[in-house]
């Protein structure tokens, strides 16, 4: 009988086992690895749902006769809900299992989809986008936590790549699925598109997954005040953010007032998340430096790669006369590649040798460098022209966002898991929300400068250019007898040539601002974080502490 255990001598430190794994949890394998690719594949099909109907927002409107006006509180109030859910998700799914809560809001998701195309009135379609951003929004936190709790800890780093995907994959891949689905099979499937992808997502995740247990007592503590005023917080400024710059912000009595009872309710929230027992995330964390800079950082990457994504788009629609389809191969040069880089970046990540605050700081570099190259922007520039921009997106993109979720995530011990989650992707989702207001008040702001400013000239030195003839004139002087209506086409042609200059002139100053900005942010996160290191598996024999 050997069953005398060892004492261990004076100033010799205990050692135990590592202790078992949930019995909920199963050994890594196949089935683990399916069901973290079905979570992967839902936060897909929730980006879809956003980008592809947001990016197909003109078709719509036109097949369903909604103006523009109320096309943008469609986009509005399903972000707002979007946004806010992220922040509320880890407290139901740790309720209700991320297993049956991952099930259900996909599979309503997907659901409400097949009423969208058919809505009789706007208000109607506006609340059913609502629930959907709801549930779409629930979506992200989970990727999140599965893959931070299901991934063994060697290739945990790639998993983080794996959820990098839905900040760089999926919204460069809206534009070319949009084009496909509406030139090609029809605009009801800019919203169906997601039913099949999203079946198949719930398979895979009812297979994969671990059916862990529910915890129903978790209701005993539950934080009402914290939902009841956070919430429409965050809708509140959320919309604010979305309708600022047309309802021209604070000259607004809508905006005044959401911005007002908005900011006053989210700063009780903020309050009683520091004070109650169950908060839904914790604001302490903000003390920690890898906290403040890797949130802020991605607030700021993820509203620059939106940004110079836009772009491209905005230009080759407004004075290139494009189509989605065929503006469709400059997002796909970067979409495509991040099946490659992402897990090269992750591999290198992976790396203990390896510092990933250099490896962010190069990425910045590369979209500071993409940035310096579109302040060369004519209107001369076809879709060839920014081949080379988005090529150095390509690394740039996952070298930035990789390395920031290592510094939110990998500081945190387990147990914090969900609340850092919920804060991680409520910025997250807040990052496009910035990137859409900051870029149409810029926008509109530097086109009416340029525009007086072009203006301006023109009425300074016309008469200087007067003997050179004017030849807008003489070509259209053959296409009408009426000397009258060749003067209104005459200055309809002028304003076009100074709209698209002003508008090629916004966008390259909008490019220089970018610039300093991806600069600063590079140089801030080589002083401010921490290094992190990539986790490895626990020794059996590590002392206790």
């Amino acid at each position: 009988m050997n069953n005398v255990v060892p004492v261990p001598s004076a100033g010799e430190p205990v050692i135990h086992a590592s202790p078992p794994r949930p019995s909920y949890i199963p050994p890594f394998g196949v089935r683990t690895v399916i069901g973290c690719l079905g979570m992967l594949l839902a936060v897909h099909v929730a980006g879809f749902n956003e980008h592809v109907t947001e990016i197909g927002l003109t078709d719509i409107r036109g097949a369903m006769h909604i103006g523009y006006d109320e096309g943008t509180w469609l986009i509005a109030i399903y972000e707002s809900f979007n946004i806010a859910a992220m922040a509320f998700t880890p407290w139901f799914y740790m309720t209700f299992s991320i297993y049956r809560f991952s099930i259900f809001v996909t599979a309503v998701m997907a659901l409400l989809a097949i009423p969208a195309p058919f809505m009789p009135d706007v208000t109607s379609l506006c609340i059913l986008r609502a629930f959907q951003g709801l549930m779409a929004g629930c979506l992200p936190p989970v990727l999140m936590t599965v893959m931070l709790k299901y991934l063994p800890p060697e290739i945990r780093v790639f998993g983080i790549g794996g959820y990098a995907m839905s900040a760089t994959f999926g919204p460069n891949l809206g534009l070319p699925l949009e084009a496909f689905w509406f030139e090609r099979v029809g605009w009801h499937w800019l919203y169906w598109e997601i039913i099949p992808l999203a079946a198949l997502s719930i398979a895979m995740i009812a297979y994969g997954l671990p059916r862990d247990p529910m915890h129903f007592e978790r209701f005993q503590k539950f934080n009402w005040l914290g939902l009841l005023v956070g919430l429409p917080a965050i809708c509140a400024l959320v919309i604010v953010l979305y309708q600022g710059d047309r309802l021209d912000w604070f000259r607004s009595p809508v905006i005044t007032n959401l911005s007002f009872w908005g900011g006053a309710a989210f700063i009780v929230f903020v309050i009683n998340e520091a004070y109650h027992p169950s908060p839904y995330f914790r604001v302490q964390y903000w003390r920690s430096r890898n906290i403040q800079a890797s949130l802020l950082s991605l607030v700021g990457i993820l509203a620059i790669c939106a940004m110079m994504g836009e772009i491209p788009g905005i230009y080759l629609e407004a004075v290139r006369g494009y189509r989605p389809i065929q503006a469709a191969p400059v997002s796909l040069v970067v979409a495509l590649p991040q099946l490659l880089m992402l897990p090269l970046i992750a591999a290198i990540c992976n790396s203990r040798r390896v510092d990933c605050r250099y490896v962010l700081s190069g990425g910045m570099l590369c979209l500071a460098g993409a940035a310096w190259l579109g302040t060369w922007l004519t209107v001369d520039w076809v879709r060839d022209n920014f081949y080379a921009l988005q090529v150095l997106q390509i690394f740039g993109q996952p070298m930035t966002v990789i390395p920031t979720l290592m510094l939110a995530t990998l500081a945190m011990g387990p147990a914090d898991g969900p609340f850092i989650s919920g804060m991680v992707n409520m910025l997250k989702g807040l990052a496009n929300a910035v990137a859409y207001a900051v870029f149409a008040a810029l926008t509109r702001r530097r086109e009416q400068y340029h525009s007086t400013m072009l203006l301006d000239h023109h009425g300074t030195h016309g008469l200087a250019l007067q003997g050179m003839g004017d030849p807008v004139n003489r070509q259209l002087a053959a296409t009408s007898p009426d000397s009258a209506h060749v003067a209104r086409n005459t200055l309809q042609v002028f304003h076009t040539f100074v709209h698209e200059q002003s508008l090629v002139l916004a966008l390259a100053d909008i490019y220089f601002v970018l610039i300093w900005v991806c600069l600063g942010y590079a140089v801030m996160n080589l002083i401010l974080p921490r290094r992190v290191y990539p986790p490895r598996a626990p020794s059996p024999n590590t002392p206790a502490r």
